[in-house]
């Protein structure tokens, strides 16, 4: 069986990997149709991912199809097709018994601490799958992206009236953005490329758009009265912006942290953090109940995955195509790799 690994930073190729055992008792074999690409897994490619470690097999955006399952599974059986939560919790630790699965303190998220879905087969713990019956496999891969901005604007709370101030329109930006307007509030949007903003305004409607500059802060404060924003959610992963993104959030604000850096932060904080007791919040992965609300909304045409999907690949041609997809005047908002049947 063939799979996509990443050997080293900067490698990428196709290679011969064991065909899965049988699903043993609780675990489900899968069949694999597509694999979205995120910011991960570039930045895994790069050598610049936090979590990563080499070889990998990348790939934990997933749609897929139930090939078998092992004894004791009920919750799907072989046909279903489900999108994965890739964060594999070990269900004893204290996070976990708390319902934190998603900073489980050994978790193993696929495709970053252990090998992901870029291979037709493998298998997991069938508890990880969320079952649709009407989606297709490419709705069912983008589940997991939009899971992280669910997440990230859950940890904000933020409420109709207030303003949320989205940093990064690159795809979990986007995935924040989707939330972020559903919670009534208003969404205002920074980022240095102007086709990511235009993309923001045409096809999520978003009408509000700040691109990042030295007249950001003045801009919106303009745009909000002076006040600033009551929520302020960093997706850039860039440090600088992560360290200076208090300055944007208004007297008893919010900052969540959904974009990850390997750097360390430096920021004032008599002036800024403690004189306007702004709350931090970090935000890493999802919960399970991020999943079902997803599939449902989507379901129910409340999100549009239409404009997300930009680029297509078939499977073999991923190591001429991936490194392309790295490259902005590519216009990537969300590159899925569809694997067809051997």
């Amino acid at each position: 069986m063939k799979a996509i690994e990443f050997t080293e930073p900067g490698k990428l190729r196709i290679v011969e990997t064991r065909e899965p055992e049988p699903p043993g008792p609780g675990e489900a074999l899968l069949r694999v149709h597509t694999v979205g690409i995120c910011g991960t897994d570039y930045s895994g490619y790069l050598g610049k991912m936090a979590f990563f470690s080499y070889p990998r097999i990348p790939g934990h955006e997933l749609g897929v199809e139930v090939a078998a399952v092992g004894a004791g599974v009920t919750n799907v059986r072989p046909g279903d097709r489900c999108a994965v939560e890739p964060y594999i919790n070990c269900q004893r630790c204290y996070s976990c018994r708390r319902g934190h699965t998603n900073c489980c303190e050994s978790n193993q998220t696929l495709g970053v601490h252990c090998d992901g879905g870029l291979r037709p087969f493998f298998t997991v713990p069938a508890r990880k799958l969320h079952v649709s019956r009407k989606l297709a496999s490419e709705q069912l891969a983008l589940v997991e992206t939009l899971a992280i901005g669910c997440h990230a604007v859950n940890r904000a709370a933020p409420q109709p009236g207030e303003t949320v101030l989205v940093l990064g329109a690159g795809p979990i930006g986007l995935s924040v953005i989707e939330f972020a307007r559903l919670s009534g509030a208003r969404v205002v949007v920074l980022d240095l490329n102007e086709q990511r903003l235009a993309f923001v305004r045409e096809k999520l409607q978003v009408p509000t758009t700040i691109v990042a500059g030295p007249e950001a802060l003045e801009q919106l404060r303009a745009l909000t009265d002076g006040q600033l924003a009551d929520v302020v959610i960093d997706a850039t992963g860039h440090h600088e912006s992560m360290s200076r993104c208090f300055e944007f959030a208004t007297f008893a604000g919010r900052v969540v942290y959904v974009g990850i850096t390997a750097k360390d932060l430096v920021f004032p904080h008599a002036p800024i953090v403690h004189r306007r007791e702004l709350t931090i919040l970090a935000s890493r992965n999802a919960l399970p109940p991020d999943f079902t609300r997803i599939i449902a909304l989507i379901e129910e045409g409340r999100i549009d995955t239409r404009p997300w999907l930009s680029h297509r690949a078939e499977f073999a041609a991923v190591p001429a195509v991936f490194p392309t997809w790295l490259q902005p005047q590519t216009g990537v908002i969300k590159a899925v790799v569809n694997i067809p049947a051997a």
